[in-house]
């Protein structure tokens, strides 16, 4: 068993000490749904400074399933905003910073939707209602 996959492990075990592990794991499947649903979202709208909102919307949504649904949100976003750290600098030559202010920017919305803060906070002015 590798390091990522012992790591996931047990902050599933910790996850699941309040609760059955079928209701952890059915939360977490749906948590997992709503964080696929916020990015498809975020790709059809292709909307310039929506990012955030996508991204407060989709562990907002996430952790209102429950214990389960916030650890799968926050596992997707980790994982999400650590290859988007290593990529970056490879995809656009340089290791400018930017990628990692943006990384941070992205996690503060993540956190923020996740503890149950309104994701409006970050919806830019004219983004379609649908979303």
């Amino acid at each position: 068993m590798n390091l990522s996959t012992s790591i996931i492990f047990c902050f599933l075990i910790l996850g699941v000490s309040s609760q059955g592990w079928g209701t952890f794991l059915k939360e977490a499947g749906q948590g997992a749904k709503d964080m696929w649903r916020a990015y498809s979202d975020m790709r059809e709208a292709n909307y310039i400074g929506a990012d955030k909102y996508f991204h407060a919307r989709g562990n907002y949504d996430a952790a209102q399933r429950g214990p389960g649904g916030a650890w799968a949100a926050k596992v997707i976003s980790d994982a999400r905003e650590g290859i988007q750290r290593f990529t970056d600098p490879l995809l656009k030559g340089t290791s400018s910073g930017k990628g990692r202010e943006d990384s941070k920017a992205d996690q503060f919305a993540n956190e923020w939707g996740r503890s149950g803060k309104d994701p409006n906070h970050f919806r830019p002015p004219g983004l379609p209602d649908k979303y």
